[in-house]
């Protein structure tokens, strides 16, 4: 038989009655209770603890700012550009434009509100009757409505957390929440969620969003797209109507739904929000005032819609983004808020393009660039080509803009006219002109017996003559005297900052490689009065912390306004009756043409006292001769003038007719003559206004040891600048070589092929 384990006595109570009876379950496990309930309180407090030490990683009171959309706006916007006004839009992977609170329309907080956290204005950050909501309209599988999560909590996560599925996760969240409520008010809360959170489309924040959607600002929404945004919170992905049917049935559920909550909680009537229902979505069928939504927009590092960008804005607009990222950190440029004022002008710019598109109409015609800059150096135009969606390269920034420069023919001859005005040279003076040239001097030659030079007309002829007629034979033997060196620092002096280019003589006749921007700055120092100016194109950028940053260009006087009237009156002739007649806009102009060997590149770059035009034309992807273009041969003077001369006419319509500075005519003549046996013309072309142009014309020549030349009309009172080199005698057919320095070597493979410079 078996026996019953005898019970403790610890176990056991006897009564007021006398009887024994054993103690209750409960006294039996008091040392466990009291176990469990010391582990308990240990960990409360541990916990207690531990959550105390969950901080904020960064006061939100000085926080820094969002990531947020820069923009860049034409020169009309002169103050607040924005989104607006602007005509691109730079920024990374976030699209974002910070807004206040109270520039959100209280339709959006109230729908933002309702589907997400509808006792966001009462609760401390956690609200667990938001949570059992939520969960019954969970086990009612009826949609859902508002998440468990407060706003809170959605932006700490968002700000602070990742996003992994943890208890310890959720834990922090809350108490984050909590702490974060009593550092910052609801407001401030809700302006910072609605300027961080993702709503799709590559916009951050609730005005990018604005912008992505509905293509308006975001105090301009109405209820019905403020429902939407709302509903694009939880998940922004999946509910766009132009993704196909599926996508539109969920933007329709969504916007459904935060309707049926604003009504609920009477931010709407019943009547209200049906005819917010009315409106469709679906943009193969739109309502009377368009569809519901905008076309998801273009990816662009620009953005979308470039204003101007019918005219060719965008090779403007990307220059400047390159020159930005150049000047500041790119996550200043693409996130940093900052308001860029530039220097375009749309109306010329419009011009520009139209004046190529205009006069290059017809298809397989080449292409063009321009660029424009004003008396202070401001880019007012640029046209790098007319298809920026198939060819991003700019073919009025050389290398800068992708593509390579181009060589700039007989424009390049300014700089040698400029060099030996400097020098103190006369533009009366005279050299031969023969049609034909070799030149054996060293400096002049790449690896052959001697430089061949073709285009003139025989006999002889002055500076000013051999401008206005584009003589290549008097420039090469120009070039030779002066030294392509001196040339060279001239060109770069003025403003031709491409960095590949040589000292070798061909480069008067266009050898070298530069950009349309490259020659307006340069020709622009002459409308300056011999002060060359740097091109800007921006004027100003403003921070969001209010700092400001202005430019000019830098200046640099190169030559003195004497001199620059000299050049200038030279370069009159030609627009006045010689190569580039045809860019005549019937005020007073100067330039010059260029054309490269077999009519490869045609250019005319020209000036008024205020503002300064380069034109090139060729094909970009290949050296392919123009030689049956409209049914003619491409020179400086044809195509490329009357591009310049159409443009110019648009470009200063509005403007006074300025005349340039007149020059006295002794200071006009003045300078030493290049060759004391050919001396100088006693008859300036025209007057100093500009004149008609006309035939140089010398004294009467005399003998010398058998060679007829020109007796020098040189008055002896004529102090040079410089002392002229030493002629060296040579028959009048072939050029006069003179004694100078060594050349400096450059490797045939370095040199681009020498310009025919046949300008016109």
């Amino acid at each position: 038989m078996r026996t019953r384990k005898p019970v403790p006595v610890h176990n056991l109570k006897v009564t007021r009655k006398g009887k024994v009876k054993k103690r209750s379950v409960l006294w039996r496990m008091r040392r466990a209770f009291y176990v469990a309930a010391l582990a308990l309180t240990v960990g409360a407090a541990g916990l207690i603890y531990v959550l105390s030490q969950i901080d904020l990683p960064v006061d939100p009171r000085v926080a820094s700012e969002q990531k947020q959309t820069s923009f860049i706006c034409a020169a009309d916007v002169q103050v607040n550009c924005n989104a607006t006004n602007a005509m691109a839009q730079l920024h990374g992977t976030e699209d974002r434009v910070l807004v206040t609170y109270d520039q959100i329309p209280q339709v959006l907080r109230n729908a933002v509100v309702s589907a997400e956290d509808r006792d966001f204005f009462e609760h401390g950050g956690v609200d667990p009757v938001g949570i059992a909501r939520a969960a019954v309209q969970d086990l009612r599988n009826n949609g859902v409505r508002q998440g468990g999560s407060t706003i809170t909590q959605q932006y700490v996560k968002q700000e602070y957390l990742t996003s992994e599925q943890t208890a310890t996760r959720k834990i922090k969240e809350a108490v984050m929440a909590i702490k974060l409520e009593q550092e910052i008010s609801k407001e401030e809360i809700l302006t910072r969620y609605l300027n961080t959170v993702y709503f799709g489309r590559g916009a951050y924040g609730v005005q990018a969003a604005s912008r992505a959607w509905f293509k308006v600002d975001v105090e301009a929404l109405d209820p019905g797209q403020a429902a939407f945004l709302a509903g694009l919170l939880r998940n922004p992905n999946g509910a766009d109507p132009y993704k196909g049917p599926k996508s539109l049935k969920e933007a329709e559920r969504r916007r459904r739904v935060v309707l049926e909550a604003m009504t609920e909680e009477g931010y709407l009537t019943s009547a209200e929000e049906q005819a917010l229902l009315a409106v469709p979505m679906d943009p193969a069928a739109p309502g009377p005032d368009g569809p519901f939504i905008a076309p998801p927009p273009k990816v662009s590092t620009l953005g979308e819609n470039v204003k101007g960008s019918d005219w060719g804005s965008e090779y403007f607009a990307e220059y400047v983004r390159q020159w930005l990222v150049k000047e500041f950190p790119s996550d200043v440029v693409y996130g940093g808020g900052l308001k860029v004022y530039t220097t375009l002008d749309l109306n010329m710019q419009k011009a520009a393009y139209d004046a190529v598109t205009q006069t290059l109409n017809r298809p397989g015609d080449p292409s063009a660039a321009v660029v424009s800059i004003d008396d202070a150096g401001r880019v007012r135009a640029m046209v790098g080509g007319t298809d920026f969606a198939n060819s991003k390269v700019n073919l009025a920034t050389g290398k800068a803009g992708g593509g390579s420069g181009r060589q700039p023919g007989s424009t390049f001859k300014m700089f040698a006219l400029a060099e030996a005005v400097r020098e103190g040279y006369s533009i009366q003076s005279v050299l031969p002109a023969p049609s034909r040239l070799e030149i054996t001097d060293p400096k002049c030659l790449n690896g052959e017996p001697a430089w061949k030079v073709r285009g003139g007309p025989g006999g002889a002829a002055s500076l000013v003559s051999a401008t206005k007629n584009s003589i290549n034979t008097v420039y090469a033997q120009l070039m030779v005297r002066l030294g392509p060196e001196k040339v060279l620092q001239m060109a770069r002096d003025m403003g031709v900052a491409e960095p590949g280019l040589e000292p070798f003589c061909a480069l008067v006749l266009g050898g070298g490689q530069v950009s349309v921007l490259d020659m307006a700055a340069g020709y622009s120092t002459l409308a300056n009065n011999g002060v060359a100016k740097s091109p800007i194109v921006v004027t100003r950028v403003e921070f969001p912390d209010g700092r400001v940053k202005t430019y000019e260009p830098d200046t640099k006087p190169v030559l003195t306004p004497e001199q620059a009237g000299r050049v200038t009156y030279a370069l009159r002739q030609v627009v006045n009756g010689g190569t580039g007649s045809d860019a005549n806009i019937g005020r007073p102009a100067a330039g010059k043409t260029g054309t490269t060997q077999q009519n490869v590149d045609g250019w005319f770059v020209g000036y008024t006292p205020k503002l300064t035009t380069a034109v090139w034309m060729g094909y970009p992807d290949e050296s392919k001769p123009m030689d049956n273009v409209h049914g003619i041969k491409v020179q400086g003077g044809t195509f490329p003038a009357r591009i310049w001369r159409a443009y110019m006419q648009v470009a200063t319509a509005n403007t006074p007719a300025d005349d340039f500075p007149e020059l006295e005519k002794d200071v006009l003549v003045a300078g030493e003559t290049l060759d004391p046996n050919y001396g100088r013309t006693s008859v300036i072309i025209g007057s100093s206004s500009g004149g008609t142009g006309g035939t140089t014309q010398t004294t009467r020549p005399r003998q010398t040891t058998g060679t007829t030349v020109p007796r020098s009309t040189t008055p002896g009172s004529t102090t040079p600048g410089t002392t002229a080199p030493p002629r060296t005698t040579v028959p009048p057919t072939t050029a006069p070589a003179t004694t100078a320095p060594p050349r400096t070597t450059v490797p045939p493979t370095t040199r681009p092929p020498a310009g025919a410079g046949t300008g016109g």
